[in-house]
């Protein structure tokens, strides 16, 4: 068969997470256009084809070989339980870089103090088959039903409780609501069916799609740094400052007061403030901070 005509059928999420993931592919180096005007938006690479669609039904599609991969939440997996080869997890999100939760919520001044409270109650959820499997866990036998948008205000004229996903809690907050318990944490998965994975082209695509997705994933929130430096200073620098691990050093020619290096290295960025003045309080000169794209291990 001629590869060269062959195709991967990728599903993104589209909603709060398209955004950020469009950011990470663009980081990896595929540039995705035309999501505002049609759910096959194009991509710069003629071997994918771009979906997108609900993060709650990917891994769905991607199970029944409708796609042969797909982006979507661990809580989605899970909720589906969907037979899917997992093959890598980046946390990131609409609003930071930490997991999502999944959470129970009850109105601030319900009674309800535990799961065990919960027994014989109604409990209004999108994620309504992981909520029943939690239930059972736990022993407590309560409804559970589907709940198309807008949780958080059906407590507690409708509802006893509600299990809803949270980044910060501050949507609850403001509804007057407190969190009982944690069901779950969710991160971003990129998954595959079994099937493409058992097909040589498109398992070799996979991988190498999933290793510059890992790559972009790695470099996030962190910079490049170089610098030059007295070699005498070197030691001095590498105790004062541990943040500086595991850097590149080279010499070069002499310098005004002797023999100088220079001194490459990834940081994260937020220290990077702190760091620079420490640097040339040291005697480093010529410090460069660069923007990175990926960073493969």
């Amino acid at each position: 068969m001629d590869t060269s005509k062959r195709v991967l059928r990728v599903g993104l999420p589209s909603g709060s997470l398209q955004e950020p993931t469009f950011a990470l592919f663009a980081k990896a180096g595929f540039l995705i256009s035309g999501a505002s005007r049609s759910y096959k938006p194009s991509v710069d690479d003629p071997e994918l084809a771009i979906h997108l669609l609900r993060a709650q039904e990917i891994s769905r599609y991607v199970e029944h070989g409708f796609l042969d991969c797909g982006l979507t939440g661990k809580d989605w997996i899970e909720n589906n339980a969907s037979d899917v080869a997992r093959l890598c997890e980046m946390t990131f999100s609409k609003a930071s870089s930490k997991p999502t939760r999944w959470v129970i919520a009850v109105p601030e001044d319900s009674d309800i103090r535990s799961v065990k409270d919960l027994e014989g109650k109604a409990i209004a959820t999108e994620a309504v088959e992981m909520t029943r499997r939690y239930l059972s866990q736990h022993g407590v036998t309560a409804t559970v039903e589907f709940s198309w948008g807008a949780t958080e205000v059906k407590t507690p004229d409708l509802v006893d409780a509600i299990v809803d996903v949270t980044e910060t809690g501050s949507s609850l907050r403001a509804n007057k609501l407190r969190i009982l318990e944690t069901i779950m944490e969710s991160s971003p998965q990129f998954i595959a069916s079994h099937k493409a994975m058992a097909d040589g082209w498109k398992k070799q695509k996979i991988e190498k799609l999933v290793l510059l997705l890992q790559g972009a994933h790695a470099a996030r929130d962190k910079v490049g740094l170089k610098m030059n430096l007295p070699e005498s200073q070197l030691t001095s620098l590498l105790e004062t400052l541990p943040a500086l691990r595991n850097p590149t050093v080279s010499h070069l020619a002499q310098g005004p007061q002797g023999a100088w290096v220079a001194v490459e290295t990834i940081i994260d960025e937020k220290i990077v403030r702190e760091i620079i003045p420490q640097l040339k309080a040291l005697g480093a000169e010529g410090i460069i901070e660069y923007p990175l794209n990926k960073v493969v291990y």
